[in-house]
């Protein structure tokens, strides 16, 4: 598809505007965008020739046009020029400067400013449990009812977990299936320590008195460790978009949010970067009105996250994408570096 200077300068235009103001832009609106003169005559023709070619779209409610799916297809493709605010790169050193925060701590605050900056929902995937082997597990007593377990991955992942017990449970028991536990899990990966831990029960019932509460507390904490880690934010920012003013439409819109094993098929892309616009979500989304841009992380050995912005087709993907790309970037030398 050929579009001549004037029609991307015209198109181009149509989509920075709709992207601020969720307004269709006629051709009055843009003479006074345009940095050249026009006719109200020429530009409309140039409008229609714009939504024959499928570009734009003509609103029921108004003479002037939005862009289509296919539209921002486009202007990601061919006329998008990423652009990150030197304020905004200042911000964001803040957070990558905590170098003592654990990985699971950054993703969730890179989840919280991507929302914050983007007024949109994000989600962050931790990294897939599939690439890491628990490395050692150690128990922190509260009281007699209550423990904290950590648990450490060879690529430096850590999970706590806080367990509460319906009776007492005594320090010498807690000592002794964490050494049974250390002796027989360590190197095996998060995935498989599950089903070991089944074969290891014998073990456990001979040398723990309170076996069957350890047992099921730490089987729990262990098929939640090895599950793709969700973690939304900005959840209530799909009440002020316009798009989804619809009290029915915004209903359907959470409970997709809600549903992450379909975040799991937008995710399992190869691709780093991931703009998905409109109608590429239908299949999977059922909607035709969302856009979700992905960018994904890799640390150490193979062991990847990814970022997610979700929201309606307009959005200012320019911003976003180079946003997600730096974050992304920092993620990984934050933690390859150490």
């Amino acid at each position: 598809m050929e579009l001549t200077e004037r029609q991307t300068k015209v198109f181009k235009a149509i989509v920075d505007e709709f992207t601020a103001t969720a307004e269709p832009v006629g051709s009055k609106r843009l003479q006074e965008l345009l940095d050249f003169n026009c006719s109200s005559a020429t530009l409309r023709n140039e409008m229609a020739a714009l939504e024959e070619m499928g570009l734009l779209e003509k609103t029921h409610t108004s003479s002037g046009r939005i862009p289509s799916s296919l539209g921002y297809r486009y202007y990601v493709d061919h006329l998008m020029v990423k652009h990150l605010e030197p304020n905004v790169v200042s911000a964001l050193q803040q957070v990558f400067d905590q170098r003592h925060a654990s990985m699971e701590e950054v993703v969730k605050a890179s989840c919280d400013i991507l929302s914050q900056m983007t007024n949109l929902t994000t989600l962050a995937l931790g990294p897939d449990s599939r690439y890491q082997r628990l490395q050692h597990i150690s128990m922190i007593p509260l009281n007699e009812k209550s423990a904290v377990a950590l648990f450490v991955t060879n690529t430096g992942h850590t999970e706590n977990k806080v367990f509460h017990f319906n009776e007492t449970v005594s320090m010498n028991d807690l000592t002794t299936c964490c050494n049974v536990l250390n002796d027989r899990l360590t190197g095996l990966p998060i995935n498989e320590v599950v089903d070991e831990m089944k074969r290891l029960e014998p073990e456990l019932a001979a040398k723990v008195a309170r076996h069957e509460v350890l047992f099921e507390a730490f089987v729990s904490a262990f098929v939640k460790f090895a599950s793709n880690q969700f973690y939304f934010s900005g959840k209530s920012n799909m009440l002020y978009q316009p798009e989804f003013a619809d009290i029915e439409k915004l209903k359907q819109m959470m409970n997709i949010l809600e549903d992450t094993s379909l975040w799991r098929k937008i995710s399992a892309d190869n691709e780093r970067m991931l703009v998905r616009i409109g109608q590429d979500n239908s299949a999977v989304l059922n909607r035709d009105d969302v856009s979700v841009v992905a960018s994904k992380f890799k640390i150490n050995d193979g062991e990847e996250g990814q970022l997610m912005v979700v929201g309606p087709t307009r959005m200012p993907y320019n911003e976003i994408v180079a946003l997600m790309e730096y974050m992304s970037r920092r993620i990984e030398e934050m933690f390859n570096d150490e």
